[in-house]
């Protein structure tokens, strides 16, 4: 793969034999970041578990200190006083069964989480087919099947993001923007680390944090030691 001359120049601050601390690491990936637009920053981790198996799947829901710098919008599914508690929140998009409908018949994606009540599950399951590849299927686990609709709404304004692992075992998650300077940028990641640290499944055997990548949009990746994050 041709690289840019921007890329190549980032990619001499990073040594990729080497594993960094996160601080280290981050501060690199701040520093190697040469795009004209403020660049998402990700965190990439590989998991020893086999995302085949029910008992070993890794997913939740984790509020990053600092957000995301990107305010997401949110869909809720609801039914009576609870669609104005939802817009009361934030809320970009509150309602029924004519939102399934839009969806359905508009192809309508301008949101970014879908938020649910439990009593609202039997019509958004009708939605399984389009929501569930995009990885927008509300998640008791990550907290957006709820009657505390308000509460969902305010979290994820405020940074929470959902993590889960893809086909291959890795989580890859946002963890802010190259603006927010590598303070921010370890706590949000610290934030991260800790939650998929403790969702360890009691099936997962061996090492469980294979590796850990961090990069920005367009940047070079650097590795981080995973044996301090593990404990």
């Amino acid at each position: 793969m041709k690289r840019g001359k921007n890329y190549l120049e980032g990619a001499k601050l990073i040594d990729k034999a080497k594993l960094y601390d996160a601080a280290e690491a981050l501060d690199l990936v701040v520093k190697a970041a040469k795009a004209k637009f403020d660049e998402t920053v990700e965190c990439h981790i590989r998991l020893g578990v086999d995302s085949r198996h029910a008992d070993q799947q890794v997913r939740g829901a984790v509020v990053l200190p600092h957000g995301t710098g990107k305010v997401a919008r949110v869909l809720v599914f609801a039914k009576g006083d609870k669609i104005a508690e939802a817009e009361a929140a934030g809320a970009d998009y509150a309602g029924s069964e004519e939102l399934v409908t839009k969806i359905q018949s508009e192809n309508w994606f301008d949101f970014d989480v879908v938020v649910a009540t439990p009593d609202m599950m039997g019509v958004v399951g009708r939605l399984g087919k389009v929501l569930g590849p995009k990885g927008l299927m509300p998640s008791p686990k990550a907290g957006t099947v709820t009657m505390d609709v308000a509460k969902a709404v305010a979290e994820i304004k405020s940074g929470k993001i959902e993590y889960k692992l893809d086909k291959t075992n890795i989580i890859h998650c946002p963890i802010g923007k190259v603006s927010f300077g590598k303070e921010k940028l370890e706590e949000n990641f610290t934030t991260l680390a800790k939650a998929v640290v403790k969702a360890k499944p009691a099936a997962a055997k061996g090492t469980y944090l294979k590796s850990v990548v961090v990069s920005s949009t367009m940047g070079p990746s650097a590795r981080i030691n995973t044996a301090k994050l593990a404990d």
